[in-house]
This record gives C-alpha cells, sequence and structure tokens, in this order.
C-alpha cells in the first residue's frame, strides 16, 4: 500500500521527462482539479444561526477546503487539523505521504498515527514527529519530539521543542482529553480498496493508475517518434573523426556513424515517415478508458466527438459523473459537520472563546447548488405547487429552500420570525 501512495504523489507531482515515460499531460493534476471545482462549483456554507463560534470555524475551514479535498482525492485520504488559539481555531491539512497510520478501529477510523512536519530555518532543517493515540480510557494522547538536522538528507539529532518559537508552547507528552477519537477529521475518497482490498482509502484515480503510466509511455514514445523522423545522414564512422583536426563541428544529429568496409564508404539520407495517427489513436483509447475508470463524463479528458457517442451513452457518462461528484460532496460535507463537533469539544479543553458543541445537522446549513441529476429549482417549482394546493406548510418550504430545521413547532417559528414577518401579523 505504501507502494501505491508513493506513486499517486509522484504521479501528480513528477514532471521531468525519464527514458520510459514523459509525464507532460499531467493528466491526475487534471483529473483532481476538474473533479474539485466541480465539487464546490455552487457550494455554500452557514451557521444556521448567528452563533460567532460556529461562523468562526467555518470561516477558517474556507481557506484548506480546496487544497484539502485535492489532497484526500490525491493520496485517498488527508486530515484536518485544528489548531485551537485564543480567539477559534485555525486548519492545517495533513498529505497522505507525510502520515503513518499506527492503527485503525473495526469502522476504518484511525487509532494511532504519526506524522512528521517539516521547517526549514537558518540553513537548518527541522522536523518535528508527532504521534497521537489513546489511552486506555479513551483521551487522546499527543506526543512531540523535534529533530535538527544540518543537510536536509537526515532526521539529524534530537533538540528541545523551544528551538523553534512556533513549538515553544507544546509539551514532549500531553493527554489532551476525550474529543471522540485522535483530534483529527479525515477526508476519506469513497471509493472501495483496489490495491490490497484493505481498510485504507485509495486515490480518486488508483484504478486507473496503470493507464496514466501507459499514456505517459505513449508520449514519450510519440516525442521520439518525431525526433527519429527527423532527417539523418548516415555515412562512415571514419568521416566523423575528422572534427579532431580542428574543422567546424557538425550538428551532432546530423550525421549518424556507422563502423563498414572503407570501400563501403558512402552517404544515404534517411527520413522515415511517421506514425503520428497510429500514437494519437491509442492515446485516445487510453483517456477513454481513463474516464471510465474514474467515473468522469466522456470527454472530459479525451475529446469526443459526438458522433461516436449515442445519446445513451451520453446520459449515462453524465449519470456517472454526477454521482461521482456527489460522493465526493458527501465526503466533505461529513467532514465539516464532523470538524464543527470536534472543535466544539477542543475549544472547551482548551478555553477557547465562546467554545461549545453544537448539534452538528442544526448548526451548520450547506447548498451544493444544482447538478446532473438534482434540479434545484424544479425543485422548489414542484415544491410551491403543493404549497398552492395547500398540501405543504410555506413554512417547511421556506425552511427545506434555506436549510433550516422544521421539526418542532420552535423551527417552524424560528422561519416566520425571518422570512414571513407579515404573515405573522395577519395572524395576530
Amino acid at each position: 500500500m505504501r507502494t501505491a501512495i508513493e506513486d499517486w504523489f509522484r504521479l501528480y507531482f513528477d514532471r521531468d521527462v525519464t527514458d520510459e515515460e514523459d509525464p507532460c499531460q499531467r493528466l491526475p493534476y487534471t483529473v483532481v482539479s476538474k473533479l474539485s471545482r466541480t465539487c464546490f462549483a455552487e457550494y455554500e456554507a452557514a451557521a444556521s444561526e448567528k452563533q460567532p463560534f460556529v461562523i468562526g470555524v467555518l470561516d477558517s475551514l474556507e481557506s484548506v477546503r480546496k487544497k484539502a479535498m485535492q489532497l484526500a482525492m490525491i493520496g485517498g485520504e488527508a486530515w484536518l487539523k485544528p489548531v485551537p488559539g485564543p480567539t477559534g481555531f485555525s486548519f492545517t491539512v495533513m498529505r497522505r505521504d507525510m502520515v503513518t497510520v499506527l492503527g485503525r478501529g473495526p469502522d476504518g477510523e484511525v487509532t494511532a498515527l504519526g506524522s512528521a512536519e517539516l521547517t526549514t530555518e537558518n540553513g537548518k532543517f527541522y522536523t518535528l514527529l508527532e504521534r497521537r493515540s489513546l489511552d486506555e480510557a479513551g483521551r487522546l494522547v499527543i506526543e512531540n519530539k523535534l529533530f535538527c538536522s544540518w543537510d536536509g538528507q537526515s532526521i539529524g539529532t534530537q533538540v528541545g521543542l523551544t528551538a523553534l518559537p512556533q513549538y515553544a508552547a507544546l509539551e514532549p507528552k500531553a493527554v489532551v482529553g476525550d474529543v471522540g477519537g485522535i483530534g483529527l477529521v479525515g477526508l476519506k475518497v469513497p471509493l472501495e480498496n483496489c490495491v490490497d482490498g484493505s481498510a485504507d482509502p485509495v486515490s480518486v484515480y488508483a484504478a486507473a493508475a496503470g493507464l496514466i503510466h501507459n499514456i505517459n509511455r505513449n508520449e514519450r514514445q510519440l516525442s521520439r517518434e518525431f525526433d527519429h523522423g527527423e532527417s539523418r545522414v548516415f555515412a562512415s564512422a571514419d568521416l566523423l573523426d575528422k572534427r579532431k583536426n580542428g574543422r567546424p563541428v557538425l550538428p551532432p544529429g546530423l550525421f549518424v556513424g556507422i563502423d563498414d568496409d572503407i570501400a563501403n564508404t558512402g552517404v544515404t539520407v534517411f527520413a522515415p515517415a511517421l506514425r503520428q495517427e497510429s500514437f494519437l489513436a491509442r492515446k485516445r483509447e487510453y483517456l477513454r478508458n481513463v474516464e471510465s475508470l474514474i467515473g468522469l463524463k466522456r470527454g472530459i479528458l479525451g475529446e469526443v466527438e459526438a458522433a461516436q457517442r449515442t445519446a445513451t451513452e451520453v446520459t449515462s457518462s453524465q449519470g456517472d459523473y454526477s454521482l461521482t461528484i456527489q460522493d465526493l460532496q458527501q465526503m466533505w460535507e461529513s467532514a465539516v459537520r464532523r470538524t464543527v463537533v470536534l472543535c466544539g469539544k477542543l475549544g472547551k479543553l482548551y478555553r477557547v472563546a465562546g467554545a461549545f458543541e453544537p448539534d452538528p445537522e442544526r448548526a451548520v446549513c450547506i447548498d451544493w447548488g444544482n447538478g446532473v441529476l438534482y434540479d434545484k429549482d424544479k425543485e422548489w417549482a414542484e415544491t410551491m405547487q403543493l404549497v398552492s394546493a395547500g398540501m405543504l406548510k410555506p413554512e417547511i418550504a421556506l425552511a427545506w429552500k434555506y436549510g433550516l430545521p422544521w421539526e418542532t413547532a420552535d423551527d417552524l417559528q424560528k422561519v416566520r420570525e425571518k422570512y414571513m414577518p407579515e404573515l405573522d401579523s395577519m395572524l395576530e
């Protein structure tokens, strides 16, 4: 699994051309960026009521939202780490390749985890190692060790946490308390593990990793095809030795030396026909297969002519894409609601101003807008027809539209006060 994780990040970040592959297509980047932008195209998150603590948590999440989502899709899993401060919480995002999972519970949630944080200052390389675990009573225990190196190639020697100002307030070992876990919120890509079948989540492009490598190899072969297609002059090798006599140096790619009998000395011009269409046809097929494996809409990676797709195929690919987006949206929405609860628990332990433990379903309102399979405007029109027919209370319709609770009489009263003041005056 560790090898697969390294490969996912290498596919995403590598730009160097090797003898075997040319990653210039940057397909993992394209997949992740398109999925992320589509997920958050019409995203809005707000506190259901004017609660400064919840509003502050949501505002802080907004600054790391895209980074957390993209790193989760690259590595299959990422973690939101709340950092308490005097006025509220800030967040850092922990990458999968910078973390070692030391234990998981029956539900797949992490119960022990080690992480590394790198800092460069004054020519020195600092590495903070952090271990989070649960003791017998279910309380969060955090252990910290700081190491310093001069070359950045090794972890170096251990130094005091006060060596860097940002770590001066940390303790070597602290028992935080019961926060319902290890004090992190995990984002896990909702795909079944196709690497080793374990509980570990996988990258959003894990199933297509082999195809992406093939595309990179195809791109390298296509580049060679153009290189080899340049005109060359084949001549006997002894002609090339004339350079040693101080004569002008000819372009190195112009002549190709051949060790042959001097009696056969002569020149032959080599100008092969290019097989560009064959390589491009193979690449288009690879791209279509990548779209199918990941659940993308046809044509997102490789432009496919409309004539090549039937109406059924178009609808099917749009439906698969919409389901993929909805799964990722649910992953983020669940993380947001769990983060609000976790910050409430940590806030009370660290005495953050205004901290309390809110109800995640009632405290946060998240709206994703319209999708391929879901049209909110059409749904609203049908809801209003029910209101007009007297089959649905207008308060419930408004609560649904604005993501507010409507289960109790108090909930409906709040809706009337906020959106229906004229109705209240008429009832009075």
